[in-house]
């Protein structure tokens, strides 16, 4: 009779734990598959739901749907060799149609001086220009869990403040880039970024070209649009590599606001030390669903 109950309560204290845990796994489970539902299967076309990178951002979410919308404020510091750059930026991003994205973004350049370093020997503060952008989700594969995209940025560079409006643009930045996002499972999230840069100088006529390679890896936390994550931003150009290597969080302090965080640690750069950014994310409810 001891033996028996002694059995009894050993076998308890075994399964009792695995069960606890096994359901506390399914819950999680659930949770994160109800959240990506709600995301997904709402009233319009079919779209997955990926994690999208902080310091190189998509225009628009892949696969976005009609009246979808964005407000983006991003600020950033550069330590440089000689001197610091601050970035700041505005940036609206919409769906006028299913699975088609534009944006206009103004980013700016503020640049100082490290001590024992002339003024005169850093580059000029500008509003850097006045930013494009256009993206159309061509592929969305629920069942495989895969968004494909193409898109075009068109910038238009301004002047630097001391020459500003003599002449008031100087050059032209053409990006196309494709976009290849791949969810696995339910909370892992990995995205390739990509596509050539050509710079033309008005003042010179001159031409300069380079191909970036953007890639980034991310987990969300089960039934948030929190997660964490890091960038691989990659930039060839004839004779030169550079990489930064961004790791990222994002945070939701309302349901219709979050904020990302990124840090950057440079390789191969020669001139530029670490970074950092943070990104404060608007996105009004939809008039079109009430989402």
């Amino acid at each position: 009779m001891i033996r028996n109950s002694v059995f009894f309560w050993l076998l308890y204290l075994i399964l009792v734990p695995v069960t606890n845990a096994q359901e506390e796994s399914l819950s999680k489970k659930m949770e994160a598959s109800l959240y990506m539902e709600q995301l997904q299967d709402s009233l319009g076309p079919v779209k997955v739901l990926h994690a999208e990178p902080l310091y190189i951002d998509l225009i628009r979410d892949l696969g976005a749907r009609k009246g979808e919308r964005e407000w983006n404020i991003g600020l950033g510091l550069t330590d440089n060799l000689t001197f610091d750059t601050y970035e700041a930026l505005v940036e609206y991003e919409f769906a006028p149609v299913d699975r088609l994205g534009l944006e206009i973004e103004i980013p700016f350049l503020i640049y100082a001086a490290q001590p024992n370093t002339s003024k005169d020997t850093i580059p000029s503060s500008k509003m850097e220009s006045l930013k494009l952008g256009i993206q159309w989700t061509f592929l969305v594969n629920e069942l495989a869990a895969t968004s494909m995209a193409l898109g075009y940025i068109h910038e238009l560079e301004f002047n630097n403040f001391k020459e500003f409006g003599n002449p008031l643009f100087t050059g032209n930045v053409y990006n196309p880039f494709f976009i290849v996002a791949k969810r696995w499972g339910t909370h892992f999230h990995s995205l390739i970024y990509t596509g050539p840069v050509f710079e033309q100088d008005f003042l010179d006529h001159s031409w300069q070209s380079r191909y970036e390679l953007n890639a980034s890896a991310h987990y969300m936390i089960s039934g948030t649009s929190n997660f964490v994550g890091v960038e691989f931003n990659q930039s060839f150009e004839p004779h030169d590599f550079d990489m930064t290597i961004r790791p990222q969080m994002r945070v939701s302090i309302t349901e219709n606001v979050l904020v990302g965080i990124v840090v950057g640690i440079p390789v191969n750069r020669e001139n530029e030390r670490f970074s950092s950014f943070l990104r404060l994310i608007w996105e009004p409810k939809d008039p079109l669903n009430n989402k």
